[in-house]
């Protein structure tokens, strides 16, 4: 397997992070990728942080002009990559050393265009915490729109099939809206396999937060998917409904032998 796997990676104040998320690339068993960070006019030591990671070939960096957004600096990368697969990591998570090898041969294997795995989920501080996230087996138009099962850090899509994703300017859910677009092409397919690490940086959510995140999501079907007033708020319910779901039935507890990647 010799296809180049482009690794879309935005960047905004994470220069306490972000070395150790591109040394999780680098340290990938397949070698054919590149890496393209977006940075957002990051104020902090970000752009240090990447400095020496220039020197490999396969990095490319970009800075935007002014703060964009997650969902502008992923659209930037998305139009600059040359790779047959594209692939997500944020600035502050991790993959596995054979995350990349593993994915795509599930998919090749297959015949998948678009799929996602299970993750770790990490504190702050790097510390694991006691649970692995999962997914459905089979997620079509109708699972995707109930509820945002691949995470981004975990997902991979062909893009021969899946085309060219460019979001609206949404500042949550941007992610979800490009999963929106992808699964108008092709099924995401689960692999259950922990190959990534989400680090968890937020503290508890309050009441004022949640009414927030709803109205994030209305946003995201109204203007995101450019639905109507009545299916936008239909799919922001059903939503909230499939969320706890979700919390109940896709999760495990991590398995004997499984481990994060040591940097």
């Amino acid at each position: 397997m010799n296809d180049l796997i482009s690794i879309i990676m935005p960047s905004y104040n994470t220069g306490g992070y972000i070395a150790d998320s591109i040394r999780s690339v680098q340290a990938q068993s397949y070698p054919h990728w590149e890496l393209l960070i977006v940075d957002d006019c990051s104020t902090d030591s970000t752009e240090e942080a990447i400095a020496p990671f220039l020197a490999d070939e396969r990095i490319r960096l970009f800075r935007n002009e002014k703060n964009s957004g997650a969902a502008l600096s992923r659209n930037r990368a998305l139009r600059e990559a040359r790779g047959e697969y594209i692939a997500f990591l944020d600035s502050d998570d991790l993959w596995l050393p054979d995350k990349l090898e593993r994915q795509l041969a599930f998919m090749k294997k297959n015949g998948y265009a678009f799929t996602c795995t299970d993750y770790f989920v990490i504190n702050r501080d790097g510390t694991l915490n006691t649970h692995v996230i999962t997914a459905p087996a089979h997620m079509g138009k109708r699972e995707i729109y109930r509820y945002c099962y691949p995470a981004t850090l975990t997902t991979m899509y062909e893009r021969a099939t899946i085309g060219l994703i460019q979001v609206a300017d949404l500042k949550k859910n941007n992610d979800y809206a490009m999963w929106l677009q992808a699964i108008e092409q092709a099924d995401c397919h689960h692999m259950p396999a922990a190959l990534s690490a989400y680090r968890q940086r937020e503290g508890s959510i309050s009441s004022i937060s949640k009414w927030r995140l709803i109205r994030y999501h209305y946003i995201l079907f109204r203007r995101g998917a450019g639905h109507g007033v009545i299916v936008s708020l239909f799919c922001t319910v059903r939503n909230l409904f499939f969320g706890v779901l979700k919390k109940l039935r896709y999760k495990r507890p991590i398995a004997k032998g499984e481990q994060l990647p040591h940097l």
